[in-house]
């Protein structure tokens, strides 16, 4: 009996899931469906119960909906308890209860230092943006040597820099306080979806640092800025890859490759 699995957003038309997942799949010989459910901006619970109700195995949650995935958890990860990010993107049904897990993190690293090749440890980093994304991702970065978040009001990134537990020296700043150069630079805001520039100087840009925009799919204004100041730049599709082999492993018990994958849907685009 085919194993039933969807992604629940709102808009969702455009997620790759289930193309990624449909991959895996076949890869591993694993006998699962995969769907795009698009969910009121009021019914994100009634929405999971239809599916458990259903029998569903499991669902991914994007945007808006991964800090209300959080809250209709019966029991969680020790990853997402330990970010404190209040968010959750991999959701397994397991005898009617609800387990939460977060792979955005994992799926950032993997992509960062695997496919990327490009060693954290010991590196200045840059978040820029202190919503759901620079949430989920943040203490993935263990063996930095800095990490300093960055934000239009200085509010939620002091906020989000109270949460990081494992990096000695943290800090927030506005966008205009930004100066000093960094090694690895991540765009976790939303600007790429309407080509807004941020403000932000170009001396933020070490010679030869990675600039990571987790927007996929176009050149986003920051990879522009990025390209013209001499970074490396990668957008995020492999993150999208990488964070869908997690939670694909986490339901089968098998890990995916994932290079493969991350060019065919590069070929799609």
């Amino acid at each position: 009996m085919t194993d039933k699995y969807a992604v629940i957003g709102n808009p969702i038309s455009h997620s790759k899931s289930p193309l990624i997942h449909e991959a895996f799949a076949k890869q591993t010989n694993q006998d699962v469906s995969y769907e795009r459910i698009l969910a009121p901006l009021d019914g994100f619970e009634a929405t999971v119960k239809d599916l458990i109700a259903s029998g569903y195995k499991g669902a991914n949650v994007t945007v808006p909906f991964k800090f209300e995935a959080y809250k209709i958890c019966d029991s969680l990860s020790a990853r997402v308890v330990n970010s404190g990010s209040g968010a959750v993107n991999t959701l397994s049904i397991i005898h009617g209860k609800i387990h939460g897990d977060n792979t955005d993190g994992v799926g950032l690293r993997n992509d960062i230092e695997q496919n990327l090749k490009f060693p954290i440890a010991g590196k200045t980093i840059l978040i820029l943006g202190a919503g759901g994304a620079a949430h989920g991702v943040l203490n993935s970065l263990t063996g930095a040597k800095s990490i300093t978040v960055a934000n239009r009001t200085s509010e939620k990134a002091l906020q989000l820099v109270m949460s990081i537990s494992d990096v000695d020296d943290v800090r927030a700043k506005m966008f205009e306080e930004l100066d000093a150069p960094y090694d690895l630079i991540i765009n976790a805001t939303s600007t790429g979806l309407t080509d807004t520039a941020l403000p932000i100087p170009n001396t933020i840009f070490a010679k030869g640092c990675l600039a990571y925009d987790m927007m996929y799919g176009r050149e986003t204004p920051f990879m522009k800025q990025a390209t013209a100041n001499g970074a490396i730049v990668a957008d995020g599709l492999g993150m999208l890859v990488e964070q869908a082999a997690e939670a694909f492993y986490i339901w089968r018990g098998v890990r995916p490759e994932t290079q493969s994958v991350i060019q065919q849907i590069r070929n799609l685009a």
